[in-house]
């Protein structure tokens, strides 16, 4: 009796622990997905609300400096149209824990949209709504466009995903410099974009980076850029 009472309750505890990690992966895999999906669109509303309610883009252009980026708050939105034609993610200052669960993330430090040096943004690659998961996707010659609610900026990816390690800094350098130098496509300084996540999916032993260059800017006045749908 004792040995068969052993083995039922181990296996009671087997199937206990079996339902928790279900609910662990669904809450990982749906849960957070949807919160942060409400989060990220949030943030689109209120920057297109802000943008909405601005003076005229022209005029904001002439007659004011661009204000600076404000810690964990949203600045501009991200289009990637090889990922879909819904995808759409907003840019936030800064890469705490907090602040990737509302958005993407600009790496504090690194150039300003637009600017010379590197623009360079990390995102999750799962969990907290995947923005970040078929970054593997791109290919040279994809387009990356942002908007600050002023300018149009077109990005074009210049190759495919880079896999290095986390502690490889010099990515997201103004001028990129991997470890593995013969990685990068650039060789004088410009204007350019990084991509950061993590590798593999459910991992983060290892960071794909995704680079491009500033191929074009156009006033939010004159429309949306033609590689965008609407």
């Amino acid at each position: 009796m004792t040995g068969r009472l052993i083995l039922r309750t181990l296996s009671e505890l087997c199937l206990t622990a079996g339902a928790l990690t279900v609910l662990l992966v669904v809450h990982l895999l749906l849960w957070t997905g949807v919160r942060a999906d409400r989060a990220m669109d949030h943030e689109v509303a209120a920057l297109q609300d802000t943008w909405a309610t601005a003076p005229p883009a022209a005029t904001r252009a002439a007659a004011t400096p661009a204000p600076a980026y404000r810690d964990g708050r949203p600045f501009a939105i991200m289009y990637i149209p090889r990922l879909g034609a819904d995808w759409h993610k907003p840019v936030l200052e800064g890469t705490a824990t907090g602040t990737l669960r509302r958005g993407l993330g600009h790496y504090a430090g690194t150039a300003r949209l637009g600017a010379t040096g590197n623009f360079a943004v990390a995102g999750h690659r799962r969990t907290y709504g995947d923005p970040f998961k078929d970054l593997p996707r791109l290919r040279p010659g994809d387009e990356v466009l942002l908007t600050d609610g002023v300018t149009w900026y077109t990005y074009v990816i210049d190759k495919p995903a880079y896999l290095t390690l986390p502690d490889d800094t010099g990515v997201i350098e103004p001028l990129p410099a991997p470890l593995d130098r013969s990685a990068t496509p650039y060789s004088a300084p410009g204007r350019y974009l990084t991509l950061t996540t993590c590798d593999p999916e459910w991992g983060h032993s290892h960071r794909l980076i995704v680079w491009g260059h500033l191929d074009a800017t156009r006033p939010v006045g004159e429309g949306m850029p033609t590689a965008l749908p609407g």
